[in-house]
């Protein structure tokens, strides 16, 4: 039986369903990114700054009025060109080697002093999305600047490419409705948020630690630890579509879905292997080992969230303290009134976390539409 059939699903009112939900404009939020990021990208180049070096490989500081960028970015070969043996013993120095480096010159009292290392992007890329560097600083190349706090959720709503964003909106669309009917479009808003900025914040702790303890002692290799770039940019909705694929699972353990459209399993299963896979590969650091800790991240809050819903309430009140969609406030407030016995309310309760929402009988439904009336 899949989610569509469920009978706690298709009790929609039309004036409801006619409206968009809060997952249908995150996925529109998403894509309408993607199409202006790609537009303005074509439009106007922009670059991550990624490190200032001197020219004997150590940092430069990156605000001042000493240093001055006297040259348009150029890629890292032509720029070996244009500088010679110089600019090559300083990224060596500095360990730069990446083959989508642009270089600038940086100028003192006339003078070549260092050079400015940065990646291309795209403008919003460069304005929302989030690194350790940012997060902290407030700069991609090491300056000191105030925390970017903004990118916690700026970052949410960015992709890398097509395939990235096909895979987060399907993600979203398959597995949203199932939460978004649980928790009421407001606390549903905040869930999905919320995970997002956890992932973040697993990435900032794994990354800022592994850089630290390899500033310290670069032969000491820790697990789960991530020794990439501080500077190095996250994008993506990953995050909270992992939550979102968690609520669900604990919703409807027991619905089947398609892995890949052909491999069948149940829900719970495809959640925690994805879990057990992100896991895998922070151990071992892959090459998208960051991904994975922004996945895990947002994975533990989704865990926690839709298990402690009171959390949204206490977190996010300013989105209302009423949410006339929410079933899980309808139940507690219903509770509170004496409208039916708390502890009847209690045992279907229990019984949706155990076995899913699809395992209640009409008569248990009924009490829970009962208890959902003002």
């Amino acid at each position: 039986m899949g989610f569509a059939d469920r009978e706690w699903n298709r009790s929609v009112s039309r004036s409801r369903a006619a409206s968009w939900s809060v997952n249908s404009w995150i996925i529109g939020i998403c894509i309408a990114v993607f199409v202006l990021d790609g537009f303005l990208g074509k439009a106007a180049k922009s670059v991550i700054e990624v490190e200032r070096i001197t020219l004997d490989g150590a940092s430069a500081p990156a605000e001042g009025a000493r240093w001055k960028l006297v040259t348009e970015p150029l890629p890292l070969s032509r720029a070996a060109q244009e500088w010679g043996p110089v600019l090559i013993v300083a990224a060596q120095r500095a360990h730069l080697a990446n083959s989508q480096l642009r270089v600038q010159a940086l100028e003192s009292q006339g003078a070549i002093v260092g050079f400015a290392f940065s990646i291309p992007t795209t403008p919003l890329k460069s304005l929302l999305h989030f690194s350790t560097s940012t997060a902290l600083m407030g700069n991609s190349g090491g300056g000191s600047g105030f925390p970017q706090v903004w990118r916690f959720i700026g970052f949410q709503f960015l992709h890398a490419d097509m395939t990235h964003l096909i895979f987060n909106m399907m993600g979203l669309w398959f597995f949203g409705p199932v939460a978004e009917r649980y928790l009421g479009s407001k606390r549903y808003a905040a869930f999905y948020l919320l995970c997002g900025i956890c992932g973040a914040a697993m990435y900032l702790v794994l990354n800022f630690l592994g850089t630290q303890i390899a500033m310290w002692k670069p032969t000491l290799h820790i697990p789960f630890l991530l020794v990439n770039d501080p500077t190095t940019p996250l994008v993506g909705a990953s995050a909270g579509v992992f939550g979102v694929i968690m609520a669900a699972a604990f919703l409807s353990p027991r619905s089947m879905v398609l892995l890949f459209f052909v491999l069948p399993m149940q829900l719970r299963t495809l959640a925690y292997g994805l879990v057990g896979l992100a896991l895998v590969s922070i151990f071992f650091g892959t090459a998208n080992a960051g991904g994975e800790a922004a996945h895990l991240g947002g994975a533990i809050a989704g865990f926690w969230l839709i298990r402690n819903p009171d959390t949204l309430h206490a977190l996010f009140d300013w989105m209302g303290r009423v949410d006339p969609t929410s079933q899980s406030r309808r139940v507690r407030s219903s509770r509170a009134r004496g409208v039916v016995a708390a502890a009847e309310i209690d045992r279907i309760l229990d019984k949706i976390r155990q076995k899913g929402l699809q395992s209640l009988s009409e008569d248990e439904r009924q009490v829970l539409r009962k208890a959902s009336q003002p």
